[in-house]
């Protein structure tokens, strides 16, 4: 027997490798034969059923149909079927209709600046043709009859053996009817990566309700072969938010605002509807069409989600639906095989001024929202607990020279690197309470935060960035404004540091009547720069200040806060706090913060990445 060392091994199946290392002859380069190119080209443009349902579903609705059935079968593997009620095909075109580059919407390359349908490089039937066996029935308005042909590698093809490939007249609805059977039977490598019958099905049931919602006056309905009843259905008379309840619920289209906005700067104009700050999902669905197209757009997503980051809590996202339509001369629609992304000019500009709109919609919306019920009195029991509610102001311009002023030395003092650190920051975990100590990560460097000193130039640069447009926490019921100075005038006297015997005591009846004087006094004033507002008889505190959105004060500390007029450091337990830090003050220090020179003391650089590679290089 030979011993197994003297054996030639074969290399295994699937293995690259040179031509002199599998012993074949240099060969020149030869021209790919034509059905092989357009088995190439085929595998690019319908890469799964669902490509091929949406560049049919596309060429129906470019034939003008208002009613489109699918018909599905092994999730469009085994059959699908589209049919509609378009002005259909004449039976003398019916001969080339599966030849590539057959199309009637395009005639010159210039024809691209300004295309305005679906469909454009004639592909999508030819490419089906030679991965599956595709059949058309179809009927004009003016045909007394109509023609159905059968299709094999772009050309007529006879149903049966020993038949003839014409067109042949039979019996049918105007409109067209394509049946697509054994898709990618002749590619079996892709069909058998298909993994189920009904992740393909929901798949073409996500294409269906995109354009369902999107094509008005069109009805679609989507079943299952064998089904008596339809998996998906809608009417052509039905509106918008009745299409988006209908393929995406009711919690959608019940939270769910209408949003348009245009600019003739930029040629576009966007319409649509997103979901207000009520509503929350798991994963963002962004329904995206560019010049009614479907396609997809990671900068839109990316832009959406982090304007949505101010009203939503974390991990909640939201339900988007935006049609853009931009001037055909700005958009490249011919850069990807399937279409589903596109290229336009002035994209940043553009998405600013979408999500401003979205913004400037959800802040119109959200006007009032209950965030929880606190008792906020010592002494008062859960049946006497105040709800407060966060209220939006529309906006209104201070032209105040000192608020200005004031604006301009935060600019001065900015630190330009420390600010790109909190721009860029990551939220790490809480260090120590007592000492108001974060661990933040900015690139590859670690920091400790004093996110006490962060927080008070924080809020002290938004109350001058927000001074006069602050929202409002309403207090139902209202707070008895004497009481609430009572409490703290106890809580300063008690607390109070010996003084020398010469200084004059107030008594508590002199501190509370005092303040509650001025607050009097300076009711409008306060009402109209600073949200806080008093009831008309003095007695009753009906709101404070909204500083930051989804940012709930510490109203135990009310009391003191009106007796100082000022800030106060608050407490809260350590859960709450991380909770705080984590979800509302540090990402609003990423967006908003000016880092000034006075805040290098409160940052400290703890650890970097190239520092800790010498150590352990060392070690």
């Amino acid at each position: 027997m030979a011993d197994p060392m003297d054996l030639d091994q074969d290399a295994p199946k699937g293995m690259k490798r040179t031509a002199d290392e599998a012993g074949l002859p240099p060969e020149a380069p030869r021209r790919i034969k034509a059905d092989v190119i357009n088995k190439i080209a085929a595998g690019e443009i319908i890469v799964a059923p669902m490509n091929a349902l949406k560049e049919l579903m596309e060429n129906s609705v470019d034939a003008g149909s208002t009613s489109l059935e699918v018909l599905l079968k092994d999730g469009g593997l085994k059959l699908l079927q589209i049919t509609d009620n378009g002005h259909g095909i004449e039976r003398d075109d019916l001969p080339i209709l599966c030849e590539r580059f057959t199309t009637s919407k395009l005639k010159q390359f210039e024809d691209l600046q300004a295309i305005g349908t679906y469909g454009f490089r004639g592909e999508a039937l030819a490419s089906i043709s030679h991965i599956a066996h595709l059949r058309v029935t179809t009927r004009t308005a003016q045909s007394g009859c109509a023609w159905q042909a059968h299709y094999l590698d772009g050309k007529l093809a006879p149903p049966k053996p020993g038949q003839a490939s014409d067109p042949k007249p039979c019996a049918g609805r105007p409109g067209t009817q394509i049946t697509v059977e054994d898709l990618f039977y002749n590619i079996p490598n892709r069909r058998r990566a298909f993994r189920s019958a009904s992740e393909e099905y929901a798949k073409i049931l996500d294409v269906v309700t995109r354009y369902a919602v999107h094509c008005s006056s069109v009805a679609f309905s989507v079943k299952k072969h064998g089904d008596s009843a339809t998996g998906f259905s809608v009417s052509a008379a039905a509106s918008k938010l009745d299409r988006i309840k209908q393929a995406y619920g009711a919690a959608v289209a019940k939270d769910a605002v209408e949003i348009d906005t245009h600019d003739p700067k930029w040629g576009f104009s966007a319409s649509g509807y997103v979901t207000n700050a009520n509503y929350s999902a798991k994963r963002t669905m962004l329904l995206l069409f560019i010049n009614n197209r479907a396609v997809e757009s990671p900068a839109v997503k990316k832009a959406i989600e982090q304007t949505y980051q101010v009203f939503l809590p974390k991990g909640a996202h939201p339900f988007v639906y935006l049609s853009l339509v931009i001037e055909p001369n700005r958009v490249d629609v011919n850069v990807h095989p399937t279409k589903r992304e596109v290229h336009f000019l002035n994209e940043d500009e553009i998405i600013e001024l979408v999500c401003a709109e979205i913004r400037e919609r959800l802040v119109k919306v959200d006007t009032t929202r209950t965030f929880k019920t606190q008792t906020i009195l010592p002494g008062t029991g859960p049946g006497s607990a105040t709800r407060y509610i966060t209220t939006d102001r529309e906006q209104v311009e201070i032209r105040l020279t000192s608020i200005k002023n004031l604006r301009a030395e935060v600019r001065s003092s900015m630190h330009d690197t420390l600010t790109e650190v909190f721009a860029s920051l990551t939220y790490v975990g809480l260090v120590d309470a007592h000492r108001r100590l974060a661990a933040i990560q900015s690139g590859i460097k670690l920091y400790l935060c004093d996110y006490g000193l962060a927080a008070n130039e924080f809020f002290y640069q938004l109350g001058l960035t927000d001074f006069g447009n602050f929202g409002l926490i309403q207090l139902r019921p209202p707070l008895p404004l004497r009481d609430l100075l009572s409490i703290a005038a106890d809580f300063e006297i008690e607390n109070e540091k010996p003084s020398s015997a010469r200084q004059p005591q107030l008594d508590k009846a002199q501190i509370v009547n005092k303040v509650h004087s001025q607050l009097i006094s300076r009711k409008a004033m306060l009402k109209e720069y600073f949200s806080l507002q008093i009831s008309d008889d003095g007695q009753q505190l009906e709101a404070i200040p909204l500083m930051l959105k989804g940012y709930a004060p510490c109203m135990a500390k009310l009391p003191t806060f009106l007796l100082r007029l000022g800030p106060h450091a608050t407490m809260r337990r350590r859960q709450e706090l991380e909770h705080a830090l984590e979800n509302i003050i540090f990402p609003a220090f990423r967006s908003r913060i000016i880092a000034t020179k006075e805040m290098l003391n409160g940052v400290v650089e703890v650890a970097n990445l190239k520092g800790l590679y010498r150590v352990f290089e060392r070690c």
